[in-house]
């Protein structure tokens, strides 16, 4: 269930006007009646929630999933002669886009120009020029600089300094003794103990998710969070996008350069080191102490184990187990990189013989 701090479920829905509105249609264990609550990934999907599947990665989520309904494309809904009991299934041409389109009959704030803006609520000007929601908890010692502004039901921690012009969104906590530069955004996002956020930071904007098709291109409301846990250190005008059903999380203690791009679901582990202009596509996961080089691009849905480094200006397509160091585009095994450079080395040395 999406945080009720961020965001309002329209629902409860009765699951023959759910198909209706997506243009669906409801193949097996269909009951028009059966009222759905919420929208969920397959992993934690109830008998209340509806969800979607389309990855052929996340086969085995979908076969043991314990959803009410589920969205999948025409073809993989007569693909499967056995789908999990008791679960509705909804064909559609593209479920994705089905999928979008139930997700904003359920969250209609999240969809479009309405994501990332704040309830209207009244604000107070500080002394310091600084603006608070009237139901903002700030903690002692808190400093806020000219132009912050604390949105509705927002939390600050004892000791953290927000700097100029830095907004911090409706619902958003923020923990002790950190440090919030100027022009900083947050929004969705419940922030640790002793996290820094450098100039120009951008948290918890929208995830980049749009259904593509010659109709145009449908965005997808994304309706997670962000999770950034203690002692994490992000870069100047580092981007950490927002969920879409799960959460986009940040390790206790990772440090993260400049022009950093983490998009919607990704999940890093505890001390990881990422350098600048690095991309992490949609739903990859890192694990503990992963390291990064510079303008590293790793593809979505994903997994790097434990200690995994990636040279700089390498592309990763593929998951890599913990420990292996890897190089290149695409990216290789260290050794066997090195070994096809040197071989591209000598043949190019002949032929300049030649």
């Amino acid at each position: 269930m999406a945080d009720a701090r961020f965001y309002r479920n329209a629902g409860p829905f009765r699951l023959g006007e759910i198909a209706q509105t997506v243009g669906a249609e409801i193949t097996s264990n269909g009951n028009e009646e059966h009222v759905l609550e919420d929208v969920a990934p397959l992993r934690s999907a109830g008998p209340r929630d509806l969800c979607f599947f389309t990855h052929p990665k996340y086969r085995n989520d979908f076969l043991n999933s314990k959803a009410g309904a589920c969205i999948l494309d025409v073809a993989n809904a007569e693909k499967f002669t056995t789908v999990p009991k008791n679960m509705a299934i909804l064909a559609s041409k593209d479920a994705y886009r089905a999928f979008g389109e139930a997700v904003a009959l359920f969250y209609p704030e999240a969809d479009g120009a309405n994501a990332n803006s704040n309830d209207e609520s009244r604000l107070e000007k500080t002394d310091s020029n600084a603006y608070i929601a009237v139901d903002a908890i700030l903690e002692e010692n808190v400093n806020l600089e000219t132009g912050a502004v604390i949105g509705a039901g927002a939390r600050v921690g004892r000791g953290t300094r927000i700097g100029a012009h830095t907004v911090v969104g409706r619902g958003v906590t923020i923990g002790r003794n950190c440090i919030i530069a100027p022009h900083v955004s947050i929004s969705h996002a419940l922030i640790g103990d002793g996290v820094i956020l450098h100039t120009g930071v951008r948290i918890g904007q929208d995830g980049f998710g749009f259904a593509m098709g010659p109709q145009g291109h449908r965005k997808i409301p994304q309706v997670g969070r962000v999770l950034i846990q203690d002692d994490v250190d992000l870069g100047a005008n580092t981007c950490v996008d927002r969920g879409f059903l799960d959460d986009t999380i940040i390790g206790e203690g990772s440090k993260i350069d400049n022009l950093v791009q983490i998009a919607h679901n990704v999940v890093i582990g505890r001390g990881c080191v990422i350098a600048g202009q690095t991309g992490i596509s949609g739903s990859t996961k890192l694990g503990a102490f992963v390291v990064l080089g510079g303008r590293v691009g790793i593809a979505g849905h994903i997994e790097l184990g434990d200690g995994v480094r990636i040279a700089a200006n390498s592309g990763v397509p593929r998951d890599i187990p913990a420990g292996e160091t890897h190089a290149g585009y695409p990216a290789k095994p260290l050794a066997l990189w090195r070994r096809e450079a040197a071989a591209l080395t000598k043949l190019v040395k002949g032929r300049r013989k030649d």
